[in-house]
């Protein structure tokens, strides 16, 4: 009965043994026969984790500081004031921030006539639409027309105000709070630094000052 039992525990190790030994020959054929799917697999944990990183810091929200609120509400204001043919010229507004948000506008320096402004505006809100910005209200008085749209929880407007003058503005969401640094969108006319308010519009164009007094 021993000697069974004996046998019985020999037989059982030598099984456990040859099952560990032959564990091992299967991890080491993944090298044998295909490196580079192995080195392929941590490449592609290594992408993977990169990904999420990415990510968890590309939110436009989640990661943007208030800086990076500015340098967003410029490019939009260039690429709007780029789409408006024929061109206009325009000059920086004042940059406001607040506790979380930062406030940036252009001032529209060529004269747009009564006649052109609706004209004017349709344009831009033709533009954004084509962007996909979302339009939440339209003013369409005669004298003070403008539009307020929204994209990526930034608020973007054009508005007519006094003198006929038009003025684009955009407002960021609550983000990091961080300095803010003046706009490197260079103005495609005098810069007017340290002049506030800007003057009234004094630039002439064959087509939007059309009819103007």
């Amino acid at each position: 009965m021993r000697r069974r039992l004996r046998t019985a525990v020999a037989t059982l190790t030598l099984g456990l043994v040859l099952a560990g030994c032959g564990g091992q020959q299967v991890g080491s054929d993944g090298p044998a026969t295909g490196p580079a799917t192995g080195t392929g697999g941590s490449e592609t944990a290594g992408t993977s984790g990169s990904t999420g990183t990415s990510g968890s810091t590309g939110s436009p929200m989640g990661a943007m500081d208030m800086q990076g609120a500015a340098e967003r509400a410029d490019s939009m204001l260039d690429l709007t004031l780029k789409a408006i043919v024929p061109a206009v010229q325009w000059a920086h507004g004042p940059t406001t921030t607040g506790s979380c948000d930062v406030t940036r506008r252009r001032t529209v320096m060529t004269v747009v006539a009564p006649e052109r402004r609706q004209e004017f505006l349709d344009r831009v809100t033709e533009f954004w639409r084509e962007r996909e910005y979302r339009i939440k209200a339209v003013n369409k008085d005669e004298e003070f027309p403008a539009v307020y749209a929204q994209a990526e929880g930034f608020g973007i407007s054009v508005s007519v105000r006094g003198g006929g003058q038009v003025f684009f503005e955009v407002d960021s969401p609550c983000v990091r709070k961080s300095r803010v640094a003046d706009s490197a969108s260079k103005p495609n006319g005098p810069a007017y630094e340290g002049v506030y308010p800007l003057p009234r519009p004094d630039v002439k164009s064959s087509y939007w000052s059309a009819g103007a007094s």
